[in-house]
C-alpha cells in the first residue's frame, strides 16, 4: 500500500489527540450546563457520555487515513486501440559493449528503441532479449511503461550464456507473435551487430519461417566494420582492462554486414544501416506501411484508490454518533472535513476511461461535458486530447480550436500546440488540403510560440514546415516524415493528463516488480562451458 501525502499519517495522531480534547471539552461544557439547568438533566447527560469521546476520535482517524490517499490492491483495466503487433528483440551478447558508436553498442540499441516506442503509443509491444540463448522479457503488451523499464535495464549479465544466437530469438519471436490472434500486421524489430559465433543456418531457417508467416523483419545493425576491443568496466565505470579469450588474447568485435544481409534476403526483410543518424525514424517508417487494426486489452493495475475505506468508516462513527448523541453539528463539521479527501479521488467517468484507454468513449464524455458547460475550457482540451490519440483528427481540431480560446496561458499553450500537431498530422492524410492543414499547423504553432517563446518541440515542428515549404519535388516527404518530431511523453503527460492520471497510468507496473525479476534470473546463470564463445 503507498500513499498520496504520507505526511498526513505522522500528522494523524495530533489530530486525533485534538479532536479528542476538543470533544471531551465540550462534553464537560455540556455536562455543567445541563447541571446547571437542572440535577436530573445533567445526571442524563453524565450517563451517555461515555463513547462520545472515542467514537470522535475514531472518525477523526479515518478522516486522516482517508485524507491521506492511500492506494493499493489491483483492479482490471480494459485498454483499446488500432496498431500493430511489433516485438523488439536486442541482441545483450558482450560484443554489443565494444565502443566504436556513442556510448557503446548496446546503449545505442536501446536508446534507439526507446524512441521507437514513442513512437508506437498505440502499438502493442514485446520485448525479447539474446546472447547465447533467448529470453522473453514482455508478453506483447499495450503497457509501454514496463516495456521502457526493461529496456533501461537491459544489459548482458541478464543472459545466462555468452554467444550471440540469431537463430533463437527469430524462434521464440514467432513463437510470441504467433500468439496475437488480434491487432494488425506483425513485425519484429531485432537490434544487434551480426556477431554469431553459432551456426548461420538455424538463424535462416528462422528468417525464412518468420517470412512464410507474413511477420515483417526488420534488421538494426549496431557498430563499425573495423576491429575494435570489448573494454571491461568496474562500478564507477572505469576501465580495467580487455575482453579476452580462453588463451588469453584480447577479443575484438566487428559488425557482421554478410551475416545480417543473408538473414535480411531469406526473411524478405529490410536491413537498416548502423551509419544511420536516427534508427528509430528508419523503422518507423518501414511500420508505417503495415495495416493497423483494432485491438484491446485487459491488464490488472496496481494502487487503485482505497480512500473511500477510511472515509466510510469515518461516516459510520460519525452516523452512530449522531443517532445516539445530540452532536449533529460536530458530525456535520467533520463529514465536509472528509469530503475533499473523497472529491480529490473521484476522477469522473470521462477520467476513468481515459484511465482504461477507452479513448473514443472519454473523447466523446468531455465533449458532452464540455457541451453542458460543465468543466470550461479543460474539457475541450481533453477532448481534443483523447481525439488526438485515438487518431480522430478532425475532431481533435474541433475541440482544441474551442480550447485554444482560453484565458488561461497554460492551457491555452497545450491546446494550441496539439492543434498545430493534429493539423500537421491531418496533413499527412490530405494530399488535397495539405498546403491549408500546414498553414493551420503553422499558425497554430506560433501562437503557441508567444505563450512559452522556449517551447523547443513547437521551435522545432516550426521549422520543419517553414523547410517544407514549398514541398521538395523528390525524397523530401521521406526526410520529413524521418525527422518530423513528436511530442515526447513528459509532453504528454503534462499537456493530456493532469498528475493524479498519469500515475494512475504509470504505476501498473511496480519499479521493485522489475528488480525482482531481473535479480531472479541472474541469479538462474549458468557456468560458460570453458569451450565456448562469451561474447
Amino acid at each position: 500500500m503507498r500513499f498520496e501525502l504520507p505526511i498526513l499519517l505522522w500528522v494523524s495522531p495530533a489530530v486525533v489527540l485534538l479532536i479528542a480534547l476538543l470533544a471531551f471539552w465540550a462534553q464537560r461544557r455540556r455536562i455543567r450546563l445541563a447541571a446547571a439547568w437542572s440535577p436530573s438533566l445533567g445526571e442524563r447527560a453524565r450517563r451517555t457520555r461515555r463513547l462520545s469521546v472515542p467514537l470522535l476520535a475514531l472518525a477523526a482517524l479515518g478522516a486522516a487515513l482517508g485524507a491521506a490517499g492511500p492506494r493499493g490492491g489491483r483492479m482490471e483495466q480494459i485498454a483499446e486501440s488500432r496498431g500493430l503487433n511489433v516485438l523488439l528483440a536486442v541482441d545483450v551478447s558482450r560484443s554489443m559493449l565494444a565502443e566504436d558508436v556513442e556510448p557503446n553498442r548496446l546503449r545505442r540499441a536501446v536508446r534507439e528503441a526507446r524512441r521507437l516506442l514513442q513512437d508506437l503509443p498505440g502499438d502493442r509491444i514485446g520485448i525479447v532479449a539474446f546472447a547465447g540463448q533467448s529470453y522473453a522479457l514482455t508478453p506483447l503488451t499495450l503497457d509501454h511503461s514496463a516495456i521502457d523499464m526493461y529496456l533501461e535495464a537491459l544489459d548482458p549479465d541478464l543472459a545466462s550464456t555468452g554467444g550471440t544466437n540469431l537463430g533463437a530469438a527469430l524462434r521464440q519471436a514467432e513463437q510470441l507473435l504467433a500468439a496475437s490472434l488480434e491487432g494488425g500486421d506483425r513485425a519484429v524489430v531485432m537490434f544487434t551487430d551480426g556477431e554469431g559465433h553459432d551456426s548461420l543456418g538455424p538463424a535462416l531457417e528462422a528468417a525464412r519461417a518468420l517470412g512464410r508467416e507474413g511477420v515483417r523483419v526488420i534488421l538494426v545493425a549496431e557498430g563499425g566494420r573495423e576491429p575494435v576491443r570489448i573494454p571491461l568496466r568496474d562500478a564507477t565505470g572505469a576501465v580495467t582492462g580487455y575482453k579476452r579469450d580462453l588463451e588469453g588474447r584480447i577479443v575484438t568485435t566487428w559488425r557482421r554486414d554478410e551475416v545480417l544481409q543473408a538473414v535480411t534476403r531469406e526473411a524478405g526483410g529490410v536491413l537498416l544501416d548502423a551509419e544511420l543518424p536516427d534508427q528509430a525514424g528508419a523503422v518507423r517508417d518501414v511500420l508505417r506501411g503495415l495495416s493497423r487494426r483494432p485491438l484491446s486489452e485487459r491488464r490488472l493495475a496496481d494502487l487503485q484508490p482505497l480512500a473511500w475505506i477510511a472515509a466510510l468508516l469515518a461516516a459510520l462513527l460519525l452516523l452512530l454518533h449522531s443517532t445516539t448523541r445530540r452532536t449533529t453539528a460536530l458530525a456535520g463539521l467533520a463529514t465536509l472535513a472528509v469530503l475533499p479527501a473523497l472529491q480529490a479521488q473521484n476522477l469522473g467517468r470521462a477520467h476513468r476511461l481515459l484511465e482504461r484507454g477507452r479513448l473514443l468513449e472519454a473523447e466523446a464524455e468531455f465533449r458532452g461535458a464540455a457541451l453542458r458547460g460543465q468543466g470550461g475550457d479543460s474539457a475541450w482540451f481533453n477532448a481534443g486530447a483523447a481525439a488526438l490519440a485515438a487518431g480522430r483528427l478532425d475532431e481533435a481540431v474541433d475541440a482544441l480550436e474551442r480550447a485554444g480560446r482560453s484565458v488561461d496561458p497554460g492551457l491555452r499553450y497545450r491546446a494550441l500546440y496539439n492543434l498545430g500537431l493534429a493539423n500537421l498530422l491531418a496533413a499527412r492524410r490530405d494530399t488535397a488540403g495539405r498546403a491549408a492543414r500546414e498553414g493551420a499547423a503553422t499558425v497554430a504553432f506560433k501562437e503557441a510560440l508567444l505563450l512559452q517563446p522556449r517551447s523547443e518541440p513547437a521551435k522545432w515542428n516550426l521549422e520543419l514546415l517553414a523547410r517544407e515549404q514549398p514541398p521538395p519535388s523528390s525524397g523530401g516527404q521521406s526526410q520529413r516524415q524521418q525527422s518530423e518530431q513528436q511530442p515526447d511523453p513528459a509532453d504528454r503527460s503534462e499537456s493530456g493528463l493532469s498528475p493524479s492520471e498519469a500515475e494512475a497510468l504509470l504505476s501498473s507496473v511496480e519499479r521493485n516488480e522489475l528488480s525482482t525479476r531481473l535479480n531472479a534470473m541472474r541469479r538462474q546463470r549458468l557456468r560458460t562451458a570453458a569451450s565456448a564463445k562469451d561474447w
